[in-house]
Order: C-alpha cells, then sequence, then structure tokens
C-alpha cells in the first residue's frame, strides 16, 4: 500500500493507526457527514434501500473474509442467513425471548452450523469446496421448505416489532441508526482483524497453505473458524431481516441459491481480499437493481410500458454483464478502482 511522501512513523502507535494522513481523515469525516446527512433527506423507498445494504454489508464481510482472505469457496450464504432468521424468529415468537438475546442465539447457531459444513474444507479446496457448499445451501434450502416444527406449519413466521421498554422501533428511519452502529463496529474489526495473527494466518493460508502449516498455523483450525465467523455474520444479518419493518416475514423463498450468488457477486465487483471492498459491493449491488425497478415503475406511465415486463430479464443481464466487465477489466474490484483514484490525487500531477 502506497505511503505518502513525507510520512514518517516514529512510534509504534503511529505506525499501527488505520490513518496516517490528514487527507485520510478528511475522507472519514465526510463519509460520518454523509452518513448522518442521509436520513434526513432520503425518502422512504431509499431510506428503505440504504438499511438494505447496511444488513447485506454484514453478511458480505463475512464472506470476503472467507473467501478474499482465506481462500475458501461459499455458495451457502444465503442458507446461514435462513439459519439465522428461523432461529431468532423461533425464539422470539414461540419461546419470548427478547430481541438482543434472540438475535445473538441466532449468531451462535449460524456460527456452530456453519464450523460442521465447514468440515470439509479440511480436504476440499477450490470447485470441490463450492461443490460441497452448495451442497450445504440446498439441504439447508430443503430443510427450510420441509421442516413444518420451524414454523408450527403455519408456513412462515411473522415476527413482531421489537420494542425498548414502551417504545417500538418500527420505523425505517430509527431502524437505519441501529444498524448504522452495528454495521460500522462489524467493518471496523473486519479490518482489524487483519492486523492481528489470527487474520494474517488467514491470508498466509489462502496464499499457501502448506507453507502456512509448515510455519505453524494450525491450518485446518483455521479454515472452520473462518468459516464459523463467515457463516455467524452471515446468521447475524438473517436475524436482523427478521424483524426489519420492511420483511418481518421469515419465509425459504428467502433464502434460496439465487441470493448466495448475489453475496459472491457483491465480493468481486466490490473487491475480493479488501473488508471495504464488501462495502461497495454490497452497496453496488443492492442499488442498482432497486434503481432499475424504480425506472421500471416510472414508465407504467409511459409508452414504454411493455419494457416492465422485460425488467426481469434486464436486471439479470446487467447483473451478468457487470461480473463480466469486472472480471475482464478489473478483477480486483471497486475497492482498487478507488486505490486508483486516490493514488492519481495523490501524486498529481505526476506520474508516479
Amino acid at each position: 500500500m502506497a505511503t505518502a511522501t513525507g510520512v514518517y512513523h516514529t512510534t509504534y502507535r503511529k505506525d499501527f493507526a488505520l490513518r496516517h494522513t490528514r487527507a485520510e481523515y478528511f475522507r472519514l469525516a465526510l463519509l460520518a457527514a454523509a452518513a448522518i446527512w442521509l436520513p434526513y433527506n432520503l425518502n422512504q423507498y431509499w431510506l428503505g434501500y440504504a438499511n438494505l445494504i447496511l444488513l447485506a454489508v454484514i453478511a458480505a464481510v463475512g464472506l470476503n473474509i472467507l473467501t478474499g482472505y482465506t481462500g475458501l469457496v461459499s455458495l451457502a450464504t444465503a442458507g446461514f442467513l435462513g439459519v439465522g432468521a428461523y432461529t431468532s424468529a423461533n425464539l422470539s415468537v414461540f419461546y419470548h425471548w427478547p430481541m438482543p438475546f434472540a438475535v445473538a442465539g441466532a449468531t451462535l447457531v449460524a456460527a456452530a452450523i456453519g464450523a460442521v459444513f465447514g468440515l470439509p474444507a479440511l480436504r476440499l479446496k477450490g470447485l470441490y469446496l463450492a461443490i460441497s457448499t452448495f451442497a450445504a445451501q440446498e439441504i439447508l434450502s430443503d430443510r427450510f421448505r420441509d421442516w413444518k416444527w420451524l414454523t408450527r406449519r403455519h408456513g412462515t413466521i411473522v415476527t413482531s416489532y421489537p420494542k425498548l421498554g414502551s417504545h417500538v422501533f418500527k420505523s425505517t428511519f430509527e431502524w437505519y441508526w441501529i444498524l448504522l452502529v452495528l454495521t460500522g463496529l462489524i467493518v471496523l474489526a473486519g479490518i482489524n482483524l487483519f492486523r492481528t495473527g489470527l487474520g494474517r494466518s488467514f491470508i498466509a493460508i489462502r496464499d499457501q497453505d502448506i507453507a502456512a502449516e509448515v510455519m505453524g498455523v494450525p491450518v485446518g483450525r483455521y479454515k472452520v473458524l473462518a468459516f464459523s465467523v463467515a457463516c455467524g455474520l452471515a446468521g447475524l444479518s438473517g436475524a436482523l431481516q427478521a424483524y426489519y419493518p420492511a420483511t418481518q416475514t421469515v419465509t425459504w423463498e428467502n433464502y434460496e441459491i439465487d441470493k448466495s450468488f448475489i453475496f459472491v457477486a457483491m465480493i468481486i465487483v466490490g473487491g475480493l481480499g479488501s473488508i471495504s471492498g464488501a462495502v461497495y459491493g454490497a452497496a453496488f449491488l443492492t442499488w442498482v437493481p432497486a434503481y432499475i425497478t424504480r425506472i421500471g415503475q416510472s414508465l407504467q406511465t409511459s409508452n414504454l410500458s411493455f419494457l416492465i415486463e422485460k425488467l426481469p430479464a434486464v436486471q439479470l443481464t446487467l447483473f451478468g454483464l457487470v461480473l463480466v466487465v469486472f472480471l475482464l477489466f478489473e478483477p480486483r474490484g471497486l475497492a482498487r478502482l478507488w486505490q486508483r483514484a486516490k493514488d492519481y490525487f495523490r501524486i498529481w500531477p505526476f506520474r508516479y
């Protein structure tokens, strides 16, 4: 990573700081100002999608830790979203647990099940591991559909709004602040994870697991741990979605394989091996379909209303094109494009 000319670290504290220049602190201040500005200036439609972006970031960060940093492919993110949602909904609706405890319990259950499904990573790599996680996704999807006791034979579970005393959290504005704080803490934890020995061990396993094992890294244990972390964060996202006002209905249709592919696309478009890339990818692939849908709704009153019927096909086509373009021209995703832009302005007007 490039460091601005004239920046010298004279203490360990400065060396380990996340930001070293005034420009970096200025960008952080702008980001904080934008986060505060958004809920007061967006309408309910776009504020709802801002909340969905924050929910997607939680799961995308976990998947990027697993795939981008540890090198283990997973196609079961949607399944663990479902594990978190069904667990928290059951604990809350049928066992009357308060929402915070239900969400925490769901996160732990998803992490434990993720560790079990991560055991094949001890022997499998690459495409074979991807097929193994695809099987895990299908197993979970099948159980969501066929285990009637999950919903007490109602087919779906409808959760209630969370409460704090007598106050009920049911507005997207209030949920924005809750999700912003949680997502911010998870992103910060993800960034700091790779400044620790555990995070560096994940990277060593990705680069060359045999060499990592020779150096004393417990490769098997850390592979299972990476699965547990990723699945736990997916479970946390799913548990929160179960209470979110725009959904509040837990049903198996929301946790099918197509959603797992969307999360894989998020970390590819955002940038593999980058926590910020998970944020960019989640924002991009949540906002673009919403914008296309919004355009389609505006066409209903025009002579182009026939395009409404083609809207799902258009979304899928653009989804595929975006993936192909990034894989061909910028495999390191939006995070790399942003880094190049920063480097360009940092050294301008010089070339290098």
